[in-house]
């Protein structure tokens, strides 16, 4: 397999940044007066999607998902670069890469600069830079414009559902990161084992 670009989430994929999610959105919550939510609730419902997408979905107020941002970066310290990341990205060096994400774009620059990884891709598109989050394909086409590539030609590295259908919506390769799809994979140094 040799793609044009290679586009990648940022959690779950790059790091794992579940509690620090969990953690923010409470404290949101808790803000407004509305119950917590269990770990399990919150993967269930909320991860891997757009948070904006998720706050209308429950009739929730917009400031909440600010708020929940702005919280997020307070709490990097409960965020973990993967193992083989960064050796794993170097090793990808000949190949365009752009990172996708749902989250906002502050947050975002912050977890590239805290571990050191934004030199490793050519452009992000996140939660903000695009009208509609993953599922929905925006974000690839526009980093695949951005790329210029072909979204046909490129493989998108998710490990959610909202992953598997933006990307096939594109046009993508979809390599899941322990989540079916064209290609599973368990963890992020395997992708370099199915590339050409």
């Amino acid at each position: 397999m040799k793609p044009s670009a290679i586009l990648f989430d940022l959690d779950g994929v790059l790091i794992d940044s579940l509690d620090a999610w969990w953690y923010s959105l409470n404290g949101a919550l808790n803000l407004f007066n509305i119950e917590s939510i269990e770990r399990d609730e919150f993967v269930e419902k909320y991860w891997g999607h757009d948070l904006y997408d998720n706050l209308e979905r429950a009739k929730l107020p917009r400031e909440i998902g600010i708020i929940c941002s702005n919280l997020y970066t307070k709490h990097i310290d409960k965020i973990k670069l993967y193992p083989d990341v960064k050796e794993t990205l170097e090793k990808l060096e000949n190949y365009k890469k752009a990172i996708v994400t749902n989250t906002p774009r502050d947050c975002t620059r912050e977890i590239l600069k805290e571990f050191d990884i934004a030199r490793y891709f050519d452009t992000i598109v996140a939660g903000g830079d695009v009208s509609r989050g993953k599922p929905d394909p925006e974000i690839i086409f526009k980093a695949c414009n951005e790329l210029n590539v072909d979204p046909r030609a490129t493989l998108l590295v998710g490990d959610t559902e909202s992953d598997v259908k933006a990307g096939k919506a594109a046009g993508c390769t979809v390599i899941g990161v322990g989540i079916e799809a064209d290609v599973t994979i368990k963890k992020i140094s395997e992708l370099l084992d199915i590339l050409d």
